[in-house]
């Protein structure tokens, strides 16, 4: 590599190598050589099954791209050994060189300590941590609630105009509890969804329009839709809840003030993208990416790890709910739900499997 291409390699944070034939190292930046805790002449001397845990799946990883001829990410890869540490997690991302020669680029990306766990399992885990209490608070809440509703009614036929007005208070702030606990209920549901091959071009232009028409109205909307993708193996009515929800929050942050609101609607097919399936090494392929992105101020910085947990919420009068929902429907779908919260691009990625016919092959569009 030439002097110039050695300073930027060198001033990334994260570990850089070069993966020659035999997976003899060519390359490794700074970043590298603190990781693996060896200089780059000594990583030169040896090749990568030398310093990563036998039949990692780091190797495959690498042969995968070699013979696609294009970048393959993979999550959540334990490359840790004696050396390095016992357990080190870390994201994985390889691509070709991209000259005439076998070798490949990968970057790691470690993960911290709380990220640790894969991420699907993360945001199932917060959904999941407040379904006994979902189910305990629609139990316990929705009878007296019931109860303080009729005896305001029952007050209101005898109320005069200004009782008639708190009677009615009442009534609606029983009403927003009920709801409230009745979208909570909705994490106790343990019953399998039902799913097939969903265009999520349809889903993404039915939830578009029903924004359009109320509470987006005054947002323009643009698309970026690869128009070949195949469809998704999802539930169609779940899919449309939590794009909903997140076109809802995307035009909540832009706000009613704003003249030069827009969300971008995108979808896109990601070969690369694979997640390992929990209690097992299987790794399944998510290829379908939706994303949606608004122009709003952002997320505050002290909220972004937190995002998909309950209860975490920007708004003033939010339950915190919608978010931690839409990632146990992703999770229960088998796919990732992140956030890139640059302001001005704050952008919501779904990742998602492709149905597949009986006899394996991807559906037709």
């Amino acid at each position: 590599m030439g002097n110039a291409n050695d300073l930027i390699m060198n001033a990334l944070p994260l570990p850089v190598l070069t993966i020659g034939n035999e997976g003899t190292v060519l390359h490794a930046n700074s970043a590298a050589e603190v990781f693996f805790e060896m200089s780059l002449r000594v990583m030169q001397r040896q090749r990568l099954n030398d310093f990563v845990p036998y039949g990692s799946p780091i190797l495959a990883l690498i042969e995968d791209v070699r013979k696609r001829g294009a970048g393959v990410n993979e999550h959540r890869i334990d490359i840790g050994s004696p050396r390095i540490g016992t357990e080190r997690i870390v994201d994985v991302f390889a691509t070709p060189l991209g000259d005439q020669s076998d070798s490949v680029v990968i970057m790691l990306q470690e993960r911290t300590i709380a990220e640790k766990m894969d991420r699907q399992l993360t945001h199932r885990g917060a959904a999941r941590s407040i379904t006994a209490l979902g189910a305990m608070l629609a139990h316990e809440i929705k009878n007296p609630l019931s109860g303080i509703r009729g005896a305001a009614q029952l007050l209101e036929q005898s109320a005069d105009e200004d009782d008639r007005l708190l009677t009615r208070l009442i009534c609606d702030e029983t009403d927003r509890i009920v709801k409230l606990v009745e979208r909570m209920e909705l994490f106790g549901e343990e019953r399998p969804i039902e799913r097939g091959p969903v265009n999520v071009h349809g889903v993404l232009d039915h939830v578009k329009r029903l924004a359009q028409t109320g509470f987006a109205r005054h947002i323009r909307f643009a698309e970026s839709y690869d128009p070949s993708l195949p469809p998704v193996l999802g539930n169609r009515d779940q899919l449309v809840q939590v794009i909903l929800n997140l076109i809802k929050n995307a035009a909540e942050a832009i706000g009613v003030d704003s003249p030069d609101g827009e969300i971008i609607l995108g979808t896109a097919f990601r070969t690369g993208v694979r997640l390992q399936v929990p209690g097992s090494r299987e790794r399944v392929s998510l290829p379908i990416e939706v994303s949606i992105r608004d122009n709003g101020p952002g997320i505050p910085s002290d909220l972004v790890a937190d995002l998909f947990d309950p209860f975490v919420t920007t708004k003033a009068q939010g339950s915190g709910l919608g978010l931690a929902l839409a990632a146990k429907i992703v999770g229960d779908h088998g796919g990732i739900i992140e956030c890139d919260p640059a302001p001005r691009r704050t952008t919501f990625r779904i990742l998602l499997p492709m149905h597949r016919a009986d006899d394996g092959r991807g559906s037709d569009h």
